[in-house]
């Protein structure tokens, strides 16, 4: 085993949080430095739960997993008119990144968790390697671990050439109160993730828990995902500029949407969805926009740094794995640090099992973003769709 290592880790989200809170585990002296200055609240929305991504909360932290999450028994296929055409007896776990995030945060002492730091730069030092931010600090570490997300500062700089490339459809999320739905909702779908797949275009809707943890039927959150294209250019930069006339990039904000976007997509939900799936729309007070984006790195390993989670690789959505993806690799690195004699060793061990999880993951989605939003040959029996990190339904 490496002795007890000082690590730095830039970014804390989900992945950077599991990573920390593992190799803290195994002795090693580890601190995250978060850029935003509040902690990370009201980011994303559902989450596929996957073992990779509660194990940590699971086996370590011993939390029932009945109180952060709701499981759905069914996955249904709904016509326009609103009738099941598909129904297969399967079980999911539903969290929200909120819930997942606030209870991982609660396992990591909080003066380990920095926030209000940006990182500006870089490098592989004779001792290890060195981290410096927009504030003036600059920190050592014998390990720098580069859990920064999608637009990783540190992955442009690692690997300029893996940059996202655009999908060609962007994913509209959004949630509604379980309270205010109709009651057939509940009645008929409130155990199940329910998708409708239309030319070009599919949607998917299931329940998370509230905005305060409730998971009781009834007081749940409703979230959707709905995949929509958009040519790039002129299409695509139109529904990305906010109201304030900003343009985005990565993603537009609940509550930043352009007014007559949120128009379109409620007017377009009463035309060609199964009302009892509108009406989720209908009740999103404000729908966001994730941008659908490819990215894959060569290497994750560069002398003592290392690349972890939306850094190295951003899969699309939909094997409900991205958030996995990035815990396993925490889990992967403090296992190969402990199994390994020393860490150049581990680094190496590391990476190779982690580029061939990315690599067949993304592979993986994108054929299923191929088959529903341009060959539109998507069958609902097909084994592949089955959420799961590894292989369908791991």
């Amino acid at each position: 085993m490496v002795g007890p290592l000082h690590i730095v880790v830039v970014g804390g989200s989900i992945g950077g949080l599991t990573a920390a809170c593992l190799l803290r585990d195994s002795g090693h002296d580890v601190h995250i430095y978060e850029r935003s200055a509040v902690e990370l609240q009201q980011r994303g929305a559902g989450i596929g739960f996957l073992p990779a991504t509660y194990r940590y909360l699971k086996d370590r932290a011993g939390l029932d997993l009945a109180s952060v999450c709701v499981q759905t028994d069914f996955i249904r296929y709904l016509n326009r008119q609103g009738d099941v055409t598909y129904e297969l007896s399967h079980s999911y776990l539903f969290s929200s990144w909120n819930t997942v995030y606030s209870n991982m945060l609660r396992q990591l002492e909080p003066e380990k968790y920095v926030l209000g730091h940006e990182l500006v730069g870089f490098e592989n030092t004779d001792r290890g390697a060195q981290a410096r931010f927009t504030n003036g600090v600059t920190v050592d570490a014998d390990l720098l671990i580069g859990a920064d997300g999608i637009g990783s500062v540190m992955r442009t700089q690692l690997q300029p050439r893996a940059t996202g490339q655009y999908a060609g459809y962007v994913a509209w999320r959004g949630m509604a109160p379980e309270s205010v739905m109709p009651a057939e909702f509940v009645e008929r779908l409130g155990d199940s993730i329910t998708y409708f797949v239309y030319q070009d275009s599919h949607i998917l809707v299931y329940p998370i828990p509230s905005g305060d943890g409730d998971v009781s039927a009834g007081n749940r959150m409703i979230n959707f995902v709905w995949y929509r294209n958009y040519a790039e250019g002129d299409e695509l930069n139109d529904v990305l500029t906010d109201r304030s006339g900003n343009q985005r990039d990565i993603s537009v904000p609940p509550g930043h949407v352009a007014v007559k976007h949120v128009e379109e997509l409620r007017s377009t939900a009463q035309r060609v969805l199964p009302e009892i799936l509108s009406s989720v729309i209908q009740h999103t007070p404000e729908p966001f926009i994730q941008v659908i984006y490819d990215i894959e790195v060569e290497k994750m390993v560069f002398g003592r740094i290392c690349l972890l989670g939306d850094a190295a690789f951003a899969v699309r959505p939909h094997a409900a794995a991205g958030t996995a993806k990035a815990s396993d690799d925490g889990w992967a690195l403090d296992t190969a640090i402990r199994e390994s004699k020393n860490l150049d060793e581990a680094l190496r061990s590391w990476e190779a099992r982690q580029l061939t999880v990315g690599s067949r993951l993304l592979a993986r989605t994108r054929r299923i973003g191929s088959r529903s939003q341009f060959e539109n040959n998507w069958d609902p029996t097909d084994p592949e769709l089955i959420f799961g990190l590894h292989k369908p339904g791991d």
